[in-house]
């Protein structure tokens, strides 16, 4: 089961966190797999662990909120079976202390970035019928969190375009669907605490980790065992739908 042999899958930062995780897996199971990245040296050791494991892989260098960037990476790919945008930015705040330029900044990546890649996806997956496109999301868009304007906006945007895509591409054979985590234990959360909670790096991790009622946070593998599912054949019948992997955080917490 889950067989990705003779796949070929883009994932988008996918040179640390979730996204190395989903591409180091997906190359386990037999697809080619395309590294997005904006930095060269964690691409380039993402490629060269699945070369090494025997998986086949490539890289390349883009910013997904440049149109023509993108554009000039797609014209390398003869074919694409799968798209994963999992590349994005982060902003602390509340409405008032968010400027323009955050929200612009937050809407480049997580917005159209996204759309940049599906728009250059769909033209590849378009002519065989078939395709899947999976966005990541986040439980900021499914319920308030403190001082999060700006992210939970653009994750809100992405499920709405995930339903979108889902319902103008089903009769193309192209499916589409969304993962939404909650706090994921990832190099971005450890450099955010190291950042702002110098003194008391530990207390602010386990605190965030109590945040879920299964008492800690998720693993990146586990996010890309449910991506692997969601972009196998074994999935054939999913479209359209948002999947939260959030240890009861969505249901459980009120």
């Amino acid at each position: 089961m889950f067989d990705l042999s003779n796949k070929k899958a883009l994932i988008t930062g996918a040179g640390s966190g979730i996204g190395k995780e989903i591409a180091l897996l997906f190359a386990k199971q037999g697809a080619e797999v395309f590294v997005l990245e904006m930095d060269e040296p964690k691409a380039q050791e993402v490629v060269n662990e699945i070369v090494a494991s025997g998986g086949k892989a490539k890289y390349f260098i883009a910013n997904v909120a440049e149109r023509e960037s993108i554009a000039n990476v797609f014209t390398q790919i003869d074919a694409l079976d799968i798209l994963v945008n999992n590349a994005g930015i982060a902003h602390i705040g509340k409405v008032e202390n968010t400027e323009v330029e955050d929200m612009e900044r937050i809407f480049k990546v997580n917005v159209i970035g996204y759309f940049n890649c599906i728009k250059a996806a769909i033209s590849l997956m378009k002519p065989k019928k078939a395709g899947v496109i999976l966005n990541m999301a986040s439980v900021a868009a499914l319920v308030g969190i403190p001082e999060r304007f700006a992210y939970s906006t653009s994750k809100g945007a992405v499920l709405a375009m995930t339903l979108s895509i889902a319902k103008d591409y089903v009769n193309e054979g192209i499916r589409c669907n969304s993962i939404s985590p909650a706090r994921v234990h990832t190099p971005f959360v450890d450099g955010y605490l190291t950042r702002t909670y110098p003194d008391n790096r530990e207390e602010m991790f386990e605190k965030l980790s109590k945040t879920q009622p299964i008492g800690r946070m998720a693993k990146p593998i586990e996010i890309a065992a449910l991506a692997l599912y969601l972009c196998s054949d074994e999935a054939s019948f999913v479209t359209g739908c948002d999947y939260p992997i959030d240890g009861g955080f969505v249901k459980l917490n009120n």
